[in-house]
């Protein structure tokens, strides 16, 4: 794998931040988490003056092998044809990119369908699907490093474009089952408390799924070592941490944890978005712990175990809207609010310029 350069955000300019934000003409602390947020996207971005240009949305494919297993109630067709139904725009996150001018880049990392000649969707295509990690590793350590440089290039070509922020969605049938193997495996909560009903399952297809998974956790149980959410201290975990991302993972899921690190070693601002970027989130702290600073965790669904996840990172997210579409949909439906805190900091006037009686 690759290595990246990522540091812990610099605070020097924290004293500075929060004394702007404590002149500006409003009681001190009432805008709550916009304040919040202010000083995250100002230390981020290092300046006083933040700026949200150029947004840029990935949407990467994949299919997984252990849907064959019956773990997911939707057919693996179902990720070719929502990738080809987003190029003509009639997609959730088509919808949301367009109201919140995010530029749309639809990808296919590994989708288990030829969409190579399929205008608006950028082929960076692995495999068609991952392997069935019941039996076997889901990709071989040169895919696994593929992915990760596959996901690290995208946000390249999007800090081209002038991009400050960055969200990323993706596109998976089946990709609850990865993300639920490594909610387990790095937070230690019991596999059965992280394992959800994913695009609708019933009672007997969750508990089908927990046996399932439950037997591919026992298969490649040699491969694993006990892991746990890393301190913010630690530059970066062992190599150990990269088993199960590679035993387990999608290659969207993998791709995306490659633009999360490139991100952060960019100093972008990374949205978070529902159950399975919150999966690839925790992998990418695994990694590199320094990573978290550059993230907003925008929004805990309903998928069962997401709200343990976050709390497992320590992350508090600013919605909880009962979505789990996928798609990045939950972080760009957010995204409004990281805009106000933005436009506090820049648009707001202060106590002496009002001349308004500073009051406390």
């Amino acid at each position: 794998m690759k290595s990246f350069d990522i540091h812990p955000i610099d605070k020097t300019l924290q004293t500075a931040i929060q004394t702007k934000i404590d002149n500006l003409n409003k009681p001190k602390g009432s805008l709550g988490r916009l304040e919040e947020l202010a000083m995250q996207v100002c230390l981020i971005q290092q300046t006083l003056e933040p700026s949200l240009a150029h947004p840029c949305h990935l949407l990467l494919g994949g299919d997984h092998g252990i849907e064959r297993e019956g773990v997911s109630v939707s057919p693996r067709e179902v990720t070719w044809q929502q990738m080809i139904n987003f190029t003509h725009g009639g997609g959730g996150v088509n919808m949301f990119c367009r109201q919140h001018g995010f530029k749309l880049r639809i990808v296919d990392v590994g989708v288990d369908y030829d969409l190579s000649k399929v205008d608006g969707i950028i082929d960076r295509k692995i495999a068609y699907g991952t392997k069935n990690f019941l039996y076997e590793p889901a990709m071989s350590e040169a895919e696994f490093d593929q992915a990760i440089q596959i996901g690290s290039d995208l946000v390249d070509d999007c800090i081209s474009d002038g991009c400050k922020v960055l969200c990323i969605g993706e596109m998976g049938i089946a990709n609850t089952s990865p993300s639920s193997i490594w909610m387990h495996l790095f937070t230690n909560i019991p596999l059965e408390k992280c394992i959800g009903a994913g695009a609708g399952l019933d009672a007997p297809g969750i508990r089908h799924k927990y046996v399932i998974l439950s037997q591919a956790i026992s298969r490649h149980q040699s491969y694993l070592s006990p892991l746990t959410i890393p301190e913010q201290s630690s530059p970066t975990r062992s190599l150990s941490h990269l088993s199960p991302l590679r035993i387990f993972g999608g290659f969207e899921m993998i791709a995306a944890i490659g633009a999360m690190l490139r991100a952060a070693e960019q100093h972008l601002m990374i949205l978070i978005d529902g159950f399975i970027m919150t999966a690839c989130a925790l992998a990418a702290i695994q990694l590199y712990p320094a990573t978290q600073d550059y993230m907003i965790f925008t929004h805990c669904g309903d998928e069962s175990g997401h709200k343990a996840m976050l709390d497992a990172i320590g992350a508090k997210p600013l919605l909880h809207l009962g979505l789990r579409l996928g798609e990045g949909t939950g972080a760009l439906c957010a995204f409004p609010i990281i805009d106000s805190a933005v436009r506090m900091m820049n648009e707001m006037n202060n106590f002496d310029n009002a001349q308004i009686t500073k009051y406390f």
